[in-house]
């Protein structure tokens, strides 16, 4: 299989960047910004520079803001043209551990019960209160929201892996302005959501599979904080309906985490705050089981843009990102065939 790992940085290379260049059997792809050091390089790694990146020919290039964490897409692209078959997406300040990697994507794993609503992964791995970022507030103070004693062993297609970070664990302002408690989770292996049962999902240590590739889609256009979360809150429900479930891994990366001004974290925190659960809601009720995974994407965005939660221009990119997509995409009825969607064109007169 051809794994490659994305990353996006504007540091020179980090002790992160460096590990995962000797990782063997993985190709590293690191996307540049107009901050990224001019002289930047490291071994092993495939460095796209701004420059490089307008010379790729992806459509969604020219609608992707600079200094802007979204531009990690284009090395998303990159590895699809390159005929990945998996993309592990991850962040300059993810160290990883001794063994680190995933489990295989299909095959017999403890399985969460369907349809719990929310559910805080965490307390599988540790007894320290602490939830991962997105998980909605009114459930914190839950003593437990997994039933563990119904968790049984089955045959499931992951479509998606979420690994663990320790120490410095992806959380919210919120736990970092009251607590902000370090963390070594406990290694507890893996476990599988089933359908209906969602926890929050990060961009800092997480496995695709190449069926899934276009739910790698990063929104653009809302707040940093909010981006990855709400990916993996629009991923899950279509990866319901084509029968493909959430994984959760694991702490394989140790995170020493860049400079925050929690505060400001906070902020643009807020629609991850407002909307998370109401976001599965609208996904689910605006995709179908007779779509394709590209246009039940779209459908979703329809859904959460009538909805307020994202802009038209949102769209745009959107639309973006599925023509480049549909170039190298492996679910297409056809290779070749860019994509098309009926709802685009009555979308695009309102």
């Amino acid at each position: 299989m051809r794994r490659f790992i994305v990353i996006t940085s504007i540091f020179e290379p980090t002790e992160a960047v460096i590990e995962f260049s000797r990782q063997k059997d993985y190709q590293v792809i690191v996307v540049g910004d107009k901050k990224t050091p001019s002289s930047w390089h490291c071994n092993n790694v495939t460095y796209l520079s701004v420059d490089e990146q307008e010379d790729l020919g992806f459509k969604l290039t020219r609608d992707l803001p600079y200094n802007h964490y979204c531009r990690k897409m284009l090395g998303y692209l990159y590895a699809i043209s390159e005929k990945a078959d998996v993309i592990i997406d991850t962040d300059d300040d993810n160290i990883p551990r001794p063994g680190w990697g995933f489990p295989e994507f299909t095959g017999s794993y403890p399985q969460i019960p369907e349809n719990l609503g929310f559910v805080n992964i965490y307390e599988l791995y540790t007894s320290q209160k602490i939830w991962p970022r997105g998980y909605p507030l009114r459930h914190i103070k839950k003593a437990r929201s997994i039933p563990h004693e119904k968790i049984s062993n089955q045959e499931v297609k992951v479509g998606i892996w979420q690994g663990l970070a320790n120490e410095d664990p992806d959380v919210d302002a919120v736990y970092r302005l009251t607590s902000d408690q370090l963390c070594t989770f406990e290694d507890n292996g893996p476990y599988v959501l089933d359908r209906g049962t969602v926890t929050p999902i990060n961009s800092q240590n997480t496995a695709f599979l190449k069926e899934l590739f276009v739910l790698l889609y990063l929104p653009s256009l809302v707040t940093f904080r909010f981006t990855d979360i709400l990916r993996g809150l629009v991923a899950q429900p279509i990866m319901w309906q084509c029968g493909y479930r959430l994984g959760c891994t694991n702490a394989t990366v140790t995170q020493e985490r860049n400079p925050h001004d929690y505060m400001k974290d906070f902020e643009s925190e807020i629609p991850m705050y407002l909307y998370s659960e109401r976001i599965v809601e609208l996904v689910s009720a605006s995709i179908s089981g007779d779509q394709s995974i590209e246009d039940n994407l779209y459908a979703a965005y329809l859904g959460l843009n009538k909805a307020g939660i994202v802009c038209k221009e949102e769209i745009n990119c959107l639309e973006a990102w599925l023509i480049d997509y549909s170039k190298y995409g492996s679910s297409l009825p056809s290779p070749g065939t860019l994509w098309s969607c009926p709802l685009l064109s009555s979308f695009r007169t309102e």
